[in-house]
């Protein structure tokens, strides 16, 4: 459990060792907001084009050798991508295309090998720790992507630490990790006995209502954090050029003030929001057996609107602005082990990878896959008018960023769509499970 958190760890720590060092990457290459916004655009669309691949692989073949083979694969492209040169923007490009290919292999294996080793409020708790590494990893790369470059003095040695910590993870997941046989705490009296085709795996989760529903909700999570992840620590730069406390960066390095900031909130309140959601989960499976949706609901309404506050105090207070930062992340962040938890009780074992993929695909397709671009577009667009302003440049940055509550209110819905079919799904797949069982397995598992 422990390799699998630590590269869950380095792998979305990887994520953002880009978005700590992205005004370098921009006047580096002389790129725009809309430029700039393309490198995760790029990645996120390689990865959940790849995503449902290895789901398929992951239902069907050793697991732990795929994922750490992605692993490998995705540190070594990292590291050759810090050598490409100014004249080859599109080369750069294309390396963040190569990486999200094997990132991908990792995120849609390894939540199923959890949920082969633990069971109800043991697998919740298991599922926090795992997910607590994604806006842990996010914030870590912040802080460890500046703090790189700036005792380098040069942004390119960000993306020469990571790689040692990725191979480092794949490794100890190689040697030291278990592979559990599928669905062996769902059915301890025995072994899932058949498999059915991909064709029929995606018939049954596309008529699976809460599945369907929670993972357009998970969409409109990655629209806002994918967005968030690179654009903030811009926005709240141009904040204080506005307030005249800083001033535009014309020579590299670049400050990494707010990056630094901005890391180490998201590493607070991911584990607040994490751990605040599993309590609070945890307590309200004893007032309602709907709880895992209510709360992922009402955290995604109560996020939007400090969110909104965001930019209505920015102009005036960056204290106030991280404020509302830290709140709204908190509350965002309280649904991402829940919602992989939802996953486990709804689709049986057999068919969880395939799930896991497929909803890693939706959500970074209908999220983060375009989100970033878009905001970039969007204040793109806004600024042809008034280029040369600084306060036009943050207000139109700001005006972009707008876009994210409306999402997530959003997402709140879909959650609620999702609480009035989790009992009947999540019935439907125990008794399709103990349809499916063998004999007894021998494997030993944690309850």
């Amino acid at each position: 459990m422990q390799c699998y958190a630590t590269a869950s760890l380095n792998q979305h720590e990887h994520i953002c060792w880009y978005a700590g060092v992205l005004l370098d990457i921009q006047h580096h290459f002389s790129v725009t907001d809309s430029g700039a916004g393309l490198l995760q655009t790029v990645f996120i669309c390689s990865f959940m084009v790849a995503a449902p691949i290895f789901g398929y692989l992951g239902d069907r073949f050793n697991r732990k050798i795929i994922l750490s083979c992605g692993i490998f694969f995705w540190s070594a492209v990292t590291l050759l991508s810090s050598f490409i040169t100014k004249e080859y923007y599109w080369v750069f490009v294309l390396s963040r295309g190569l990486v999200g290919i094997g990132e991908s292999s990792y995120s849609s294996i390894s939540p199923t090998i959890i949920g082969d080793l633990f069971t109800s409020n043991k697998r919740t708790i298991m599922l926090s720790v795992f997910y607590l590494a994604i806006p842990l990893g996010s914030g870590l790369g912040y802080i460890l992507g500046s703090s790189a470059k700036d005792a380098a003095g040069d942004w390119h040695w960000a993306l020469r630490v990571s790689p040692l910590l990725g191979m480092t993870a794949g490794a100890l997941i190689l040697l030291f990790v278990p592979e559990p046989k599928r669905g062996s705490v769902d059915q301890p009296s025995g072994r899932i006995k058949t498999r059915t085709s991909w064709l029929c795996d995606m018939k049954a989760l596309g008529k699976n209502r809460s599945y369907m529903f929670s993972s357009l909700a998970s969409a409109a999570v990655s629209f806002a954090t994918g967005a968030f992840g690179i654009w903030i620590p811009q926005y709240l730069f141009r904040a204080q050029v506005v307030q005249k406390t800083a001033v535009s960066c014309i020579k590299q390095p670049c400050s990494s003030r707010d990056s630094l900031i901005f890391g180490a909130i998201t590493c607070v309140t991911g584990l607040l929001g994490v751990v605040i959601g599993a309590a609070t989960t945890r307590f309200c499976r004893q007032k309602t057996e709907r709880a895992d949706p209510l709360v992922c609901a009402v955290s995604m309404l109560g996020s939007a609107i400090f969110i909104c506050l965001i930019f209505v105090v920015a102009k005036k207070s960056i204290i106030g602005a991280y404020v509302c930062i830290f709140i709204g992340e908190t509350l965002l962040f309280l649904n991402w082990a829940i919602t992989a938890d939802i996953l486990m009780y709804v689709v049986i074992p057999t068919r969880r990878a395939t799930a896991v993929a497929f909803q890693g695909f939706t959500s970074h397709l209908l999220g983060d896959a375009g989100s970033p671009y878009l905001i970039g577009l969007i204040s793109d667009a806004l600024q042809k008018s008034y280029a040369t302003s600084v306060l036009w440049q943050f207000l139109s940055l700001g005006y972009a960023l707008m876009l994210c509550p409306f999402v997530i209110v959003l997402g709140g819905m879909f959650f609620l769509a999702t609480a009035l079919f989790y009992l009947d799904d999540r019935d439907k797949a125990e008794q399709q499970t103990n349809q499916r069982s063998l004999p007894p397995s021998t494997v030993k598992v944690t309850k």
